[in-house]
């Protein structure tokens, strides 16, 4: 039992000739599946960051120092590496967020020469572990991610392979320079679809308006068997869907204030006891801050404390709200009523400007295909069934799931969005979800 992660780690390094993580297996079982496109594209693009650099360094000199295996020569070595490094990702603009890496010929024009010193340095690393007296299998192992590093960076500058998507991203201090598969359904048919007989993938949230198609296509699954289960929940008795058709519109200026005021009448109405979901951090701030002037209850921000920190101040702090992103729209569980309402801002459509959904857009439309029916559509659903998964963990669990984007109403796309959901009871109205609330607090 294994992780996606470990899982293709593991598919990787055998498509690269470098062996094998895990045993042998014939048959695989993929739980939560609706996440193998994103974790494949993780695996099977490149990626050098600062932190991989300074990891490094840093376990170089302690392999080192450890085997009593240091000398002026490599201290200096990895002082050059570590100064050269800083010089190249200093380049990067100091704003945080993802953003496309297109001028990838004209950044390697003007900043050549930084780019090819600290090649230099990782090279010059490799030739000095490779030439000590002694060798243990710890030395192999940092002359192998000293070359895996100087390629990947070589590639992420220099490849012109159209199959990729070029992009870096900034998180404080740390720099991340990634290149992924627009497509990853090719590789995922020929490294694992065609190559093993019995792969099975489950998950609450595979199937969009009661079809496996979207999935198939991007996975590049072929002649499957399929079935849509019935669901395990009684969702007509122990759920409510409220979508308020009175708030103005999700792009407004006028949202946020009159979400907050929505917002914090059903906090009334399920006396807290609730997470409140956001598809962006700037959204998820304000309108905690303008909710916190309007409730009693013990609110709960993502970003003040770890996420696991935060999950056990809610299980145990009665009447708690939770205010958080994407982090928290699956693998959380809360069963009973402590959990008794959750509140989704918006339809989670993917923004369109992120370097790899852009492209992948882009390169749909090329194909003749409509992006956002076949790919931003479905991708909404399957990220707002797993948003609204958060509430019913057992048959025993009851409670509200609301929406407060009524373009669910409004928008004739929103018929797949139900099409897609189980058979909730359905509302617009605050006073039946306080009587459903009530019926049985």
């Amino acid at each position: 039992i294994v992780n996606h992660h470990l899982f293709f780690a593991d598919l990787a390094v055998r498509a690269d000739d470098f062996g094998s993580i895990l045993p042998d297996y014939s048959a695989i079982i993929f739980d939560e599946a609706h996440e193998l496109e994103e974790v494949a594209s993780q695996y099977f693009g490149r990626q050098v960051s600062n932190y991989r650099l300074e990891e490094l360094a840093r376990d170089t000199e302690n392999t080192l120092r450890i085997k009593q295996l240091g000398s002026k020569r490599a201290s200096r070595l990895l002082r050059q590496l570590r100064e050269r490094a800083a010089s190249f990702f200093a380049l990067f603009p100091a704003a945080e967020g993802r953003f496309p890496f297109e001028d990838r010929e004209e950044f390697l024009a003007r900043h050549r020469e930084l780019y090819d010193v600290l090649l230099g340095a990782l090279k010059s690393l490799e030739i000095e572990l490779a030439s000590l007296r002694e060798r243990p299998e710890e030395i192999y192992n940092l002359i192998r991610r000293a070359t895996e590093l100087r390629t990947e960076l070589a590639f992420l500058l220099e490849s012109r392979e159209r199959g990729f998507v070029f992009w870096y991203e900034r998180r404080a201090r740390r720099v991340f320079l990634q290149a992924t598969p627009i497509d990853v359904s090719d590789l995922l048919r020929e490294r694992l679809f065609e190559r093993y007989d019995t792969i099975v993938l489950t998950s609450a949230t595979l199937a969009v308006g009661g079809q496996f198609d979207y999935l198939k296509a991007r996975l590049g699954v072929r002649g499957a068997r399929e079935k849509a289960l019935p669901p395990s929940f009684d969702y007509t008795t122990q759920a409510m869907l409220y979508i308020p058709e009175r708030l103005p519109d999700i792009r407004t200026p006028a949202f946020i204030p009159r979400a907050a005021e929505e917002i914090a009448g059903m906090l009334a109405a399920s006396r807290g006891r609730a997470f409140v979901l956001f598809t962006s951090y700037t959204q998820m701030n304000e309108i905690y801050r303008r909710v916190e002037r309007l409730v009693d209850f013990p609110l709960l921000l993502q970003g003040t404390a770890p996420k696991t920190v935060l999950l056990d101040r809610f299980r145990r702090q009665p009447n708690t709200v939770l205010f958080a992103t994407a982090s928290f729209w699956q693998g959380v569980d809360v069963q009973g009523p402590q959990l008794s309402c959750v509140i989704i801002d918006r339809l989670p459509f993917a923004v369109p400007s992120d370097p790899v959904v852009a492209a992948r857009i882009r390169a749909l439309a090329e194909d003749g295909h409509n992006a956002f029916v076949e790919y931003q559509i479905p991708e909404a659903i399957i990220a707002l069934k797993q948003g609204f998964g958060r509430l019913i963990r057992a048959r025993s669990d009851r409670g509200i799931l609301a929406i407060l984007d009524n373009r669910i109403l409004r928008k004739q796309y929103g018929k797949l969005f139900f099409e897609s959901l189980p058979p909730y009871r359905v509302t617009s109205e605050l006073a039946e979800v306080r009587a459903f609330l009530e019926s049985r607090d």
